[in-house]
């Protein structure tokens, strides 16, 4: 029983040192995604893991891999620096995977280190023991909002003021008749008064009338992106405790989650 029991705790112990030297990751899907399936030695041929051209994506965590696209090393290869490779499409070898092990001679293709600003935090680690949490809440985020605007034709109403040719000419018609009326000072009187008249009966031509005339109006809006959503907040409840990720989809009522409550998708 004693020996039995020192059996499985050294092969406890192995499998906890395999996790632990694991170097590359393959995974079935695009993204990071699907199922893994860690290296961490040379393996010739991939079809008797059950995993032969069945690689869509990669993240190498240490060293340099070369990766080639039949058994034993042979036809095209490619070479792996670490970082992630979230599509082998790219590089002609998505599906195509049949052999990897360490680079130590130039392969024929040699790939470029990858470039990421964001890594991808959520893909599936070697070893990790995944489970299923509930998602409570999933909430869509597209981009800043956008200004839209236009042209709209309107009516304008506006009232009339004093008519001000209509004060001036009608100033000069009632100087001339007043100037018609009395003699001496009276006629200057009268001119005066005429003008004065004639000017007020002028300015109240056509005032209080109103006009009514259109003119292109400018209007701006802003309205939410019309792009994709840039991302999903989604809110999850896993050991009775609440959650919190940002992911590039939306998920379904279920989360896949480490046992630290860490999305892996």
């Amino acid at each position: 029983m004693k020996r039995l029991a020192n059996t499985a705790l050294g092969a406890v112990l192995a499998l906890g040192a395999l996790q632990v030297s694991a170097q590359v990751t393959l995974y079935s899907q695009p993204g990071l995604r699907g199922q893994p399936f860690s290296i961490n030695g040379t393996m010739p041929n991939l079809d008797r893991s059950g995993f032969n051209d069945r690689a869509s994506s990669a993240v190498v965590q240490r060293g340099r891999w070369e990766v080639c696209e039949h058994a034993n090393f042979g036809g095209r290869c490619v070479m792996l620096h670490p970082g992630q490779y979230p599509n082998l499409a790219a590089m002609g070898l998505n599906d195509r995977v049949s052999s990897i092990r360490r680079a130590s001679r130039k392969p024929e293709f040699v790939a470029a280190p990858p470039v990421s600003q964001q890594p991808y935090p959520y893909y599936p680690q070697y070893g990790e023991r995944l489970h299923q949490a509930n998602v409570v809440a999933v909430r869509a985020v597209v981009g800043p909002p956008e200004q839209r605007c236009w042209v709209e034709r309107e009516q304008v109403v506006r009232d009339h003021g004093p008519n001000v040719p209509g004060a001036i000419i009608g100033g000069v018609l009632g100087g001339v008749l007043g100037h018609q009326i009395g003699s001496g000072s009276g006629n200057d009187i009268a001119t005066a008064i005429g003008a004065i008249g004639g000017a007020a009966v002028g300015a109240n031509v056509d005032r209080g009338g109103r006009r009514t005339y259109t003119q292109d109006v400018r209007r701006c809006a802003s309205v939410p992106g019309s792009g994709r959503p840039e991302y999903w907040d989604v809110t999850y409840v896993f050991r009775g405790q609440t959650h919190r990720a940002q992911l590039a989809f939306a998920p379904g009522p279920t989360l896949t989650v480490n046992d630290r409550g860490e999305p892996r998708v």
